[in-house]
């Protein structure tokens, strides 16, 4: 018996959207305006010159491109001919690029030469050091044997590389016959993208997710309510699945639009607001603070009256205070639980939920979807109302972890489980209330860190003999990065060297905002540090 719902690809999206809804506006970016069946229109010139380039079906192509609508043609370029789309976090530095291209095996790189004040083209050129032309438009670099092209948006430097115009130029030779011929061929049962979230183990993991995030985006919109006269604010980084999965799928499904914000700009994403007529903006704790802010510092009042909601993923006793205030200083707001290896959501809220299921619950569980909540000890189900492990299963989880069969093992069990490390529990209403995480990972300003990551690092400094990264309490990060730090014998290291030795090689937000010295670390009988001693040090003394 074949499906009830014939499964779509995530490439053929845009063309879709421009049958149905063609000249109807499909993107806004400073004040550039693109119908849908313009910006599908683009995203075929990208496919053609992808093909052109040599891109082959499975190829990992490295996105390394900020919010801007290149990136979006690129996404939806390079899964429509059937490549691997992996939009690498623009708050990398060095040594988070250099990881993300040689354990994705990347064969393309697309990046930036510069944005605002950061010069990506400099760490790409220190990152790809003794790169050489191969051939015209193809690189070789012996520390990065699969990677075979990089390619500027507008201009950089690099022996064998090639800029943007050049690129799309080469494009045209390909007759969109060839292009059809490979959209046709894509399976969507395949992995379409790899996104990297960081783990607890050490470095980020790249979660495989194939194109069932088109079943679980077009339930999302239903819940949502979404039309083609919704208008939604996007400043979340497009590298993150929050942004794709919600505003990037949902414009496309529903004939919406979308207006693009380069970085959040509180200030600027109320203008926007108003004279855009937003009808729904999503975020973190972080976001809706900073907008109330911003409305409090408005000289006059601040017309956001054509908000009708926008996903705030609630639950979490740190969230509900900033929760309760947006429903009436910003706009009621639909809670969501998920995580990249879900296809960003697993349960989600409703525009007629009340407000305590909004504002102290994390959603109801979407259809095709299970979810559990276990003692992690035993593995048995606990009764309704007892916090324990959330657990997922259904059609959206991810295909694994990127050439990590041993994570994917430990994530997934033989039950198709996914065990999410998160905390919560299982409400008599049947909405599900996120409460923590009982993985050792931080979230800093929706950011996810992982301590291991930072630990290593820090570790390579001469002076340090142990080190721990814990997460403090923040007012409006909800965490900031702590490092304690023990010294060897003699060595009179400083704060200041410690986060100085970051710069350039981790992303800003995970570069500790202060390190405590202390002459040893609390430890288990078995030789494993008490994070949450340290953890209650912090608030002890704040």
């Amino acid at each position: 018996m074949s499906a009830w719902v014939a499964k779509r690809t995530i490439g053929s999206l845009p063309a879709e959207a421009a049958l149905r809804w063609g000249e109807r506006e499909a993107l806004m970016f400073r004040g550039r305006r693109w119908s849908h069946a313009a910006f599908s229109q683009e995203v075929d010139r990208v496919a053609r010159a992808l093909i052109a380039a040599g891109v082959q079906p499975g190829e990992r192509v490295a996105i390394w491109i900020g919010n801007v609508p290149e990136f979006l043609f690129v996404f939806y370029a390079a899964i429509k001919i059937g490549a691997i789309a992996v939009p690498l976090n623009t708050r990398y530095r060095t040594h988070d690029l250099a990881y993300a291209l040689r354990q994705s095996r990347a064969a393309t790189l697309i990046a930036v030469d510069r944005a605002g004040p950061v010069d990506y083209g400099a760490m790409v050129r220190e990152v790809l050091a003794g790169a050489e032309q191969r051939h015209e438009g193809e690189v070789t670099v012996t520390s990065y044997p699969d990677l075979h092209r990089v390619v500027w948006l507008e201009t950089g430097s690099l022996p064998g590389s090639t800029g943007w115009r050049a690129f799309l130029e080469a494009g045209t030779r390909v007759p969109p016959a060839a292009l059809a011929e490979r959209a046709a061929a894509v399976d969507p049962d395949v992995p379409c993208m790899i996104l990297y979230t960081s783990g607890t183990t050490g470095n980020p993991k790249g979660v495989m997710l194939d194109h069932a995030g088109v079943g679980i985006a077009s339930d999302r919109v239903l819940a949502f309510g979404m039309t083609r006269n919704d208008v939604q604010l996007n400043y979340l980084p497009l590298f993150h699945v929050f942004a794709i999965g919600v505003v990037v799928f949902g414009v496309v499904l529903t004939g919406g639009r979308q207006v693009l914000m380069e970085t959040f700009d509180p200030d600027e994403a109320l203008r926007l607001i108003e004279s855009e007529r937003v009808t729904m903006t999503h975020g973190f704790d972080t976001h809706f603070r900073d907008l109330m802010e911003a409305k409090k510092r408005r000289n006059g009042p601040v017309d956001l009256s054509s908000l009708r909601t926008g996903l705030f993923a609630a639950g979490a006793d740190s969230s509900i205070a900033i929760a309760v205030a947006t429903q009436t200083e910003i706009c009621p707001t639909q809670s969501a639980f998920g995580m990249t290896e879900v296809w960003a959501t697993a349960s989600i809220g409703f525009p007629d939920s009340t407000e305590d299921q909004r504002i102290r619950a994390s959603g109801y569980p979407l259809p095709g979807v299970e979810i559990r909540v276990i003692d992690p000890q035993s593995g048995r189900d606990v009764p309704i109302g007892t916090q324990g492990e959330i657990l997922v299963r259904g059609y959206s989880l991810m295909k694994g972890y990127w050439d990590d069969p041993a994570a994917t093992a430990r994530t997934i069990d033989s039950d198709g489980w996914l065990h999410t490390g998160d905390a919560g529990l299982m409400r008599p209403d049947g909405y599900l209330r996120f409460t923590g995480r009982y993985k050792d990972m931080l979230k800093v300003g929706g950011e996810n860190v992982s301590p291991a990551e930072i630990e290593e690092l820090l570790m390579q400094v001469p002076g340090v003999a142990q080190i721990a990264v814990v997460g403090a309490p923040d007012a409006r990060l909800s965490e900031i990065v702590v490092a304690f730090v023990v010294r060897d014998d003699g060595a009179n290291v400083t704060e200041g060297e410690l986060i100085e030795s970051c710069r350039g090689k981790i992303a800003s937000y995970k570069i500790p905002r202060r390190v405590l010295f202390v002459g040893d670390l609390p430890m288990t009988a078995s030789g494993k540090v008490q994070k949450e001693k340290l953890r209650q040090s912090l608030k002890a003394s704040a």
